[in-house]
């Protein structure tokens, strides 16, 4: 049975790959945009489950993905597999959460990149992927390292959502905040305390990384 370490650890490792590539992508699409308006409208849909309260943002996801939720319903009857209440959904809750800290981050990053430089590689005749890629990419990369950090960590620490779509299954869905909840919950105070000391060593970890990101960033403009 995998203790609540380890599956947190796998969540948000599992999360962040999907968080660090679609954040990244949206991103980039923000930053294209020109109409004030469509920008707008785009930021607010992809940061709305960072004011969400986490229930609500589970709602929405038990809702789509549960067993009678229509993506849900379908992987069920055409795979016979159920997204609801399995570790799967622990990484779909730790994704949603944290996709909008790695959405503002990379996309604070990128408009931050020196618009000389995108003018010059222009003039070289590189196309806009080329200089993503070459130019803006490897220049904002310390903000971006920044937000999967942050993306991580938060990531790391879901309990909301991740108690709505997934529960709180022993050896199976249950992370370590949610086991903080349980052992305190159950009485069982010793047990909660060594959960606290893991996630507060691994939130300065997490931490220490983030200023070290943070003052390659500055070293870098």
């Amino acid at each position: 049975m995998d203790t609540p370490v380890l599956i947190s650890l796998r969540t948000a490792a599992a999360a962040i790959l999907v968080t660090f590539f679609t954040g990244l992508f949206a991103a980039a699409l923000a930053v294209r945009i020109r109409r004030r308006l469509w920008k707008m409208i785009l930021d607010g849909i992809l940061t709305l489950p960072l004011v969400l309260p986490p229930t609500v943002a589970g709602f929405f996801l038990l809702y789509i993905f549960g067993v009678r939720g229509p993506v849900g319903k379908f992987f069920l009857d055409f795979f016979g597999f159920r997204i609801a209440f399995s570790w799967f959904a622990t990484v779909l809750a730790s994704t949603a959460i944290s996709f909008p800290l790695m959405y503002r981050s990379a996309r604070g990053a990128l408009e931050q990149v020196d618009p000389n430089l995108v003018y010059a590689a222009r003039t070289l005749g590189m196309s806009e992927w080329v200089i993503f890629f070459k130019v803006s990419l490897p220049t904002a990369m310390p903000g971006i390292a920044s937000g999967a950090i942050l993306a991580f960590a938060r990531g790391l620490g879901e309990f909301g959502a991740t108690a709505m779509i997934a529960g709180n299954i022993a050896g199976k869905t249950r992370t370590l905040p949610l086991a903080i909840y349980s052992a305190v919950a159950a009485g069982d105070m010793d047990q909660a305390y060594d959960y606290v000391l893991v996630i507060l060593l691994i939130s300065f970890i997490v931490v220490a990384l983030m200023n070290y990101a943070t003052t390659l960033e500055k070293s870098s403009r």
